[in-house]
Order: C-alpha cells, then structure tokens, then sequence
C-alpha cells in the first residue's frame, strides 16, 4: 500500500477532515463576511488608532485572509472562523485584539 492510499484510509476512518468544494462554497459567503466586517471595524473611530496603525491592522487582516484563502483543512477553516467573530466582537467593544486573528 503507497503512502496516499495509506493517508486517504486512515483519514477516511476518523472522519472526512478536507474540504470538500461543497464545504468551501458553504463558507465562503461566511468568510468573505467576516473579512469586509473587520476591516470595517478596523475603520472604527471608537479604536485608539492612528491612521498608519489602521493601515498596519488592516494589511495583517488582508495577508491572513489571502494566506488562508488556500486552507483546505475543515479544521482549520473553522478555527479562523471563530478566530475572526472573536477579534470582530472585541473590536466592537473598542477594544484592539493583540492579534487580529
């Protein structure tokens, strides 16, 4: 038995873990959401920012998105999503996450 089936059979029994194109298309509207709202958020004149910090935060939210725009984990994908309601409700509250995601 090659290394790929041998991966494929161990994860086919604990459970399917990748995304399936059926998977990504259900969260990307989820996603997409989540990136316009912290970036949004981020433009927030309730945040102690200065413009160029503003800019800095939102250039990190844009590479974290871009990075994970290739996940294909299903874990993983809902990790940052989570990831991105939490630092979005803070946000909200005025607060600055010490990692936007």
């Amino acid at each position: 038995m090659d290394m790929v089936n041998f991966i494929f059979s161990f994860e086919m029994a604990k459970g399917l873990i990748w995304a399936t194109a059926e998977d990504l298309a259900r969260n990307r509207g989820k996603v997409l959401s989540l990136y316009r709202q912290l970036l949004r958020s981020l433009s927030s004149p309730n945040l102690p920012l200065t413009w160029a910090a503003r800019q800095a935060k939102k250039a990190e939210v844009r590479a974290i998105f871009m990075q994970a725009s290739e996940e294909r984990s299903l874990h993983n994908i809902e990790d940052l999503i989570d990831v991105a309601e939490y630092s979005l409700s803070l946000l909200r509250k005025g607060e600055i996450p010490k990692y936007i995601l």
